[in-house]
């Protein structure tokens, strides 16, 4: 289990980002948090990827732990090797690299060459049109399809946990619904999923349990399906209109992987 436990972060020393934060993802689940630009989302994940001090940003209190294990002060690479690999916002792939590039460069870590070769053939399951496509530059896939690989090389890694920065950003509602089909799918494989997300119509639909954050601090919890019904989060998160109703309607489709169309 990942354990977030009176989390307090500053950048430069002055900017307080994180307030006393608590939350935790259980084996097996998908946790979504939620909030506004500013809330702290990001500097959350960054405190458990232990990327804080490459962006200026100090832990000054708390505990980020794993499976009883301390992250705090480790290096990145060490928090990969025990399981837990993020997907950044914006995707951030290796546009001049192929797609079948950019997929080794996410394993590198792993020694064991058939677990690498079975890492990728269940990137390629998940996402057939990379299949079609590993010869190609990944720069010029859309930016759905990029998305697509910068999950997928997040997965080489075989991680235990996987973090998500805002993967629906700019994508259009359709793209945004498959991308929570995705996520239900790799969760149902054995991955648990901190997801990091502004469109809670997606987020919520996913996940089991839910955060809120507001300025730092943790302002709603609980199971994502009662907290999405409570009039606080259908007021301030949830949407009414045709891009809700679109993403809802994707995502309780259940559609096949294969009908992926980024």
């Amino acid at each position: 289990m990942l354990e977030v436990e009176d989390l307090r972060v500053t950048y430069g020393g002055a900017v307080e980002a994180l307030r006393g934060v608590t939350l935790a993802v259980p084996d097996g689940k998908v946790v979504a948090v939620l909030g506004s630009n500013g809330a702290g989302k990001t500097t959350l994940l960054r405190a458990v990827s232990s990327v804080l001090r490459l962006h200026r940003g100090r832990v000054e209190s708390g505990s980020v732990t794993f499976d009883g294990k301390s992250l705090l002060g480790k290096d990145p690479s060490q928090v990969v090797d025990l399981g837990l690999v993020q997907v950044p916002e914006g995707r951030r792939i290796f546009s001049r690299l192929t797609v079948e590039e950019n997929l080794r460069a996410g394993g590198m870590g792993a020694r064991d060459k058939s677990a690498k070769k079975a890492a990728q053939q269940r990137v390629y399951d998940l996402f057939p049109v990379l299949a079609e496509r590993r010869t190609g530059r990944a720069g010029l896939l859309s930016g759905g399809e990029q998305q697509m690989l910068a999950i997928g090389r997040a997965l080489m890694a075989a991680p235990k946990v996987l973090l998500l920065d805002e993967p629906s950003l700019g994508l259009a509602p359709r793209i945004i619904g498959q991308i929570g089909e995705i996520i239900h799918e790799i969760n149902r494989q054995g991955t648990s999923v901190l997801l990091v997300e502004q469109n809670a119509t997606m987020a919520l639909e996913v996940a089991d349990l839910a955060y809120v954050l507001d300025v730092g601090e943790v302002s709603l919890q609980g199971d994502a399906k009662e907290l999405a019904a409570t009039d606080e989060v259908q007021k301030l998160y949830l949407g009414h209109g045709s891009d809700a109703d679109e993403v809802h309607a994707v995502v309780s489709t259940g559609k096949t992987l294969s009908r992926w169309t980024a």
